[in-house]
């Protein structure tokens, strides 16, 4: 249903108008589960639509920094939103890091205190992430994906 429904849409980037309207119309459907199927689609996705991607270091750091971007111009209302889309990403990459094999368990850390480096200041997120990298290329760290 949910599939179909995505399938339906006209051409085009789904952008929060589409999104609320998809979220009204398939009541039941988590935000996580609609995420998943417009992420699956291949269409192009707003930063909130698309959310935090934790499958990669590029692609945590890619959408938190776009959405640094959003929140540094958006309404404080949905300033609120995007802090707490954020802030459920954080509790998953906790979550994903108490529980991840010990050789895994360095990069789940890593990914879990970007993200709480994101809550501290948005709008310097990008920034901090390069220099954040740049630390991280010039030591042996055991942060790989």
């Amino acid at each position: 249903m949910v599939r179909a429904r995505v399938a339906a849409l006209p051409p085009g980037r789904v952008d929060e108008r589409i999104w609320a309207a998809l979220l009204d119309e398939l009541p039941g459907v988590s935000d996580r589960t609609l995420r998943s199927v417009l992420r699956e689609s291949g269409r192009p996705l707003s930063p909130y639509v698309e959310g935090v991607r934790q499958n990669s270091i590029e692609e945590l750091d890619r959408t938190l920094s776009a959405l640094a971007h959003v929140y540094e111009s958006a309404p404080r209302r949905f300033q609120r939103g995007i802090r707490i889309l954020v802030i459920e990403s954080k509790t998953h990459a906790d979550h994903a890091a108490r529980r991840a094999r010990p050789e895994r368990k360095p990069l789940k850390e890593e990914m879990a205190m970007r993200i709480r480096s994101w809550l501290l200041y948005p709008p310097m997120y990008p920034q901090w992430c390069a220099l954040r990298n740049r630390q991280l290329s010039g030591s042996s760290s055991t942060v790989t994906n």
